[in-house]
């Protein structure tokens, strides 16, 4: 199939782009050079922004799996998150419908619950608390629309929850509390907002790439929840990269600045993923961990 990746330099999009290829697929990307090198890629690499895509280079495509985003959830500029995760969205799904193409996956975020209580259920009422959680939910009403004047395309919402695992490096202080505690943990002692309680859902991107290539297969459109459905702690996170990295490091406790606009716990219901996708995340946050430490060790400054 030829298959087009936003953000195909990014995190997620990187690991998903390699595994298209392994699986023998003409892929092409948009992306950029600051993020992630895909080795021996040889398709088709557009760089400009969404905004100003060679729509004639892009030409047909079968699937499109939509991971571009201005993903900074401490960004306050409304207008310019908008503008690159709403406006250039809507254009693309537009224009790659208009060339044929018939399956959409895209990504979301659990961002969009804010501070509604966890587990997250996908009928939970949204609470966003920022500007990136607010274009998200706009991003999922227009799909949600647009699925519907157009019954013959396939469109699937991903609310991705915390995905972690190699790739993340360029994202310096939007990479996962696991990839940033890592670092920490190295030099000396982590620190956490205070007590280091709040729970996140992590995801490993192995298992974020999978339900991308479950989505792409759906019977019909919907928004499903994509995270582990497991809520850890930033204060057990510590005590798990203890033991993988063999040191032995307490938090030190620091005021959150953010407090207005924090998500204090993440966890996901991953029911309906299951019944409308198939899809089981089969990593833990131990294995996760594993996973993570043996790919990604020029990542964490590890040797081999």
């Amino acid at each position: 199939m030829r298959i087009l990746v936003t953000g195909g330099t990014g995190f997620v999009g990187s690991n998903l782009v390699a595994r298209l290829l392994q699986e023998g697929h003409d892929v092409l990307i948009t992306g950029h050079d600051a993020e992630q090198r895909i080795p021996g890629f040889q398709g088709k690499y557009l760089q400009p922004t969404l905004l100003g895509i060679d729509w004639e280079a892009v030409g047909a495509v079968d699937v499109l799996f939509h991971q571009a985003a201005v993903n900074d959830t401490t960004l306050l500029d409304e207008r310019e998150m908008l503008r690159a995760n709403v406006t250039a969205s809507q254009e693309l799904f537009r224009r790659v419908v208009a060339g044929g193409c018939r399956r959409i996956v895209y990504a979301s975020s659990t961002a969009i619950y804010g501070d509604a209580p966890a587990p997250y259920r996908e009928d939970t009422p949204a609470r966003p608390l920022n500007p990136y959680a607010r274009s998200k939910k706009q991003l999922e009403e227009f799909a949600s629309g647009f699925a519907r004047e157009n019954p013959q395309v396939t469109i699937v919402g991903l609310r991705y929850c915390n995905v972690y695992g190699p790739g993340e490096s360029h994202k310096g202080k939007r990479a996962s509390m696991i990839f940033q505690l890592a670092q920490q943990m190295q030099r000396g002692n982590p620190r956490l907002f205070k007590y280091g309680e709040q729970k996140r859902d992590y995801l490993y991107v192995d298992d974020a790439v999978r339900a991308n290539l479950l989505a792409a297969k759906a019977a019909e459109s919907c928004i499903v929840n994509c995270g582990s459905g497991r809520a850890v702690s930033f204060n057990d996170i510590v005590v798990q990269l203890n033991r993988v990295l063999e040191v032995r490091r307490t938090p030190e406790y620091i005021d959150n600045p953010y407090a207005d606009r924090y998500q204090s716990h993440t966890e996901c219901d991953m029911t309906l993923a299951k019944q409308k996708l198939g899809f089981v995340p089969e990593f833990e946050l131990v294995s996760g961990l594993e996973a993570y430490r043996s790919k990604g060790l020029a990542e964490w400054g590890l040797a081999g």
